[in-house]
């Protein structure tokens, strides 16, 4: 494709509680995206309810296409493709998105892609004017994932560690439970966290006096509930104990990534994912990078969490490389990274 042709892709993201539209051209960027987060809807039962979040999602795609489509100065016919995200998440949330994005692209005939959620928040860096190349070590840090990836490019992904649990961000939420914080768990642990006392609390790090880059933080929650029942259940307490909790994953994973940059010789860190978000771990990866002479790559805040805009930046790269699904709605709640094409 000729560098002054625009290539406009719209990307749709309904893989578990936040609707996310957006347009991404391929000559000028990210045009426009919307969100719609179901924390409200959802914070009621303490965590997210399925069929809840899938009749949300029905509720919002046509009101934020139209919102997205507005703010782009576009109509649906300057649409060229659609990509939305297959997998992995909730089947029915999945389910919503594929549906309108298959039958939108049908319609439009133009052709659609069904994207990994996870490619969507490694990629998502590259939607920033200071973007990292290939190649680089990606540390994908989420609700549902927690890995360590030799990413050589779009689709040549090494996987060099994984959760053999929880992963950080699930741990997380369990931890936000035990401490009767409110849903989303993670965000209120980091602020709780922040009133803490430092040092009160030792917690291990996991699988951090072990050779490997493989994760487990399902122990941590465990010691996190032991150190609650044997300790007066007050504020200063709970305080102490967040702070100590999310040091002590904070820790761990800057433990892994200095030892796969070491070990790869990668001269660049991207860090994606919810979790990224977190103010702590985003500190000390800096002092990290530091330390170690290489760069360290974040999204923006808004682009940690679920959104349209990765899946329309990862979508597009693959529509341009030919890539486009058959007539056929398809959801993956498991699919694992590494299976993908590369380009």
């Amino acid at each position: 494709m000729q560098s002054n042709t625009s290539f406009r892709v719209l990307g749709i993201e309904t893989s578990c509680d936040e609707t996310g539209l957006a347009v991404f051209d391929s000559r000028y960027g990210l045009l426009a995206h919307a969100l719609h987060s179901q924390v409200q809807l959802h914070a009621d039962y303490g965590g997210v309810v399925p069929e809840l979040a899938s009749r949300d999602h029905i509720r919002k795609l046509l009101p934020l296409l139209r919102e997205v489509l507005s703010a782009a100065g576009l109509g649906r016919s300057d649409l060229d493709g659609v990509a939305y995200t297959a997998g992995p998440g909730l089947v029915g949330a999945l389910l919503a998105g594929a549906a309108a994005g298959r039958a939108l692209a049908w319609a439009l005939d133009v052709p659609a892609l069904a994207v990994h959620h996870m490619e969507g928040h490694l990629l998502a860096p590259l939607l920033e004017a200071d973007r990292p190349e290939f190649p680089f070590l990606c540390l994908l840090v989420s609700g549902g994932h927690t890995q360590l990836i030799d990413v050589a490019g779009i689709g040549r992904y090494g996987i060099l560690g994984e959760s053999l649990d929880d992963a950080a961000g699930e741990a997380f939420d369990k931890v936000a439970k035990m401490l009767g914080l409110g849903y989303p768990g993670g965000p209120a642990v980091a602020a709780l966290a922040e009133r803490g006392m430092p040092g009160r609390f030792r917690f291990p790090r996991p699988m951090t006096d072990r050779p490997g880059l493989d994760f487990s933080f399902s122990g941590l929650k465990t010691h996190v509930l032991q150190v609650l029942a044997a300790h007066p259940d007050n504020a200063d307490v709970r305080a102490d104990v967040a702070a100590e909790f999310q040091a002590a994953v904070v820790e761990t994973l800057l433990v892994k990534c200095r030892r796969a940059l070491r070990e790869t010789g990668l001269q660049r860190l991207v860090v994606s994912g919810g979790v990224s978000a977190n103010r702590a771990m985003r500190s000390a990866l800096r002092v990290l990078s530091e330390e170690e002479g290489v760069r360290v790559y974040f999204p923006r805040l808004e682009f940690c969490t679920d959104n349209g805009a990765m899946i329309a930046y990862a979508g597009c790269q693959r529509l341009l490389a030919g890539q486009a699904e058959p007539l056929r709605i398809a959801a993956y709640p498991r699919w694992p990274l590494d299976t993908l094409a590369p380009l």
